[in-house]
């Protein structure tokens, strides 16, 4: 089962709207380095034999590839046209992923993901079919309900990150379904297709880096290291 192929579908379909720039945030530099070449790097470090699905909106595939070639790393990587969803978008990344295989999906602009994560990541998805990184909420947090709020228990709640990681045949039959707006992620196509998810520990810098506050964030991560 180790021996399985592996291949991350990166996705990075964003368009940059919240940065406020007129690049999508996966080419901005952080540290000299655009997030999509880090993102890149983190995995090929991991594992040299993975296999990289890059969800690109078509006009920027020539960036991309730069990012992939500037990162230094040998591995190819296919590049796959986003789509109006995330569902479509991965959808359209997971054509090209072979059957047998373990499937992470990974939002371009979390690179700040560690190695460590990566590998837990992906042996508790050879373990158990999936492996979707959460973490602990620190705020306390309330629901809105026609005009009044309620407290809702923290100690219950679960921030979600990427790699959401699959064994391929559980990912692939999931995403066979037509699109439901419930679908915000690969854990919820995978569960509405009656499999269970399994959680594992994620990490706190494990940030989505998509305004300029969560760039300054990175940048100091970055100097701590």
């Amino acid at each position: 089962m180790h021996l399985m192929k592996k291949f991350a579908v990166i996705v990075a379909g964003g368009s940059g709207s919240r940065m406020g720039t007129d690049m999508p945030k996966q080419f901005l530099s952080l540290q000299g380095k655009p997030i999509l070449q880090r993102s890149l790097e983190v995995f090929a470090n991991t594992f040299p034999d993975i296999h990289f699905i890059v969800v690109l909106p078509e006009k920027y595939f020539n960036e991309g590839k730069l990012s992939a070639n500037n990162s230094g790393i040998s591995i190819p990587a296919s590049f796959v046209s986003g789509g109006a969803t995330r569902f479509e978008s991965v959808r359209n990344g997971l054509a090209k992923v072979e059957k047998n295989s373990i499937v992470f999906v990974h939002d371009a602009v979390r690179c700040l993901v560690s190695r460590d994560l990566i590998e837990r990541c992906y042996y508790q998805a050879v373990d158990k079919g999936s492996a979707i990184p959460a973490i602990e909420v620190k705020d306390s947090l309330r629901m809105v309900l026609s005009g009044r709020t309620e407290v809702i228990d923290r100690t219950k709640i679960r921030s979600i990150q990427t790699p959401q990681t699959f064994q391929s045949d559980i990912l692939l039959a999931a995403f066979s379904q037509p699109y439901h707006e419930s679908f915000t992620d690969e854990a919820t196509v995978v569960e509405s297709y009656g499999q269970a998810i399994h959680l594992i520990p994620g990490e706190e810098h494990n940030i989505k880096i998509t305004s300029p506050i969560d760039l300054q964030i990175a940048e100091k991560i970055l100097e701590g290291n």
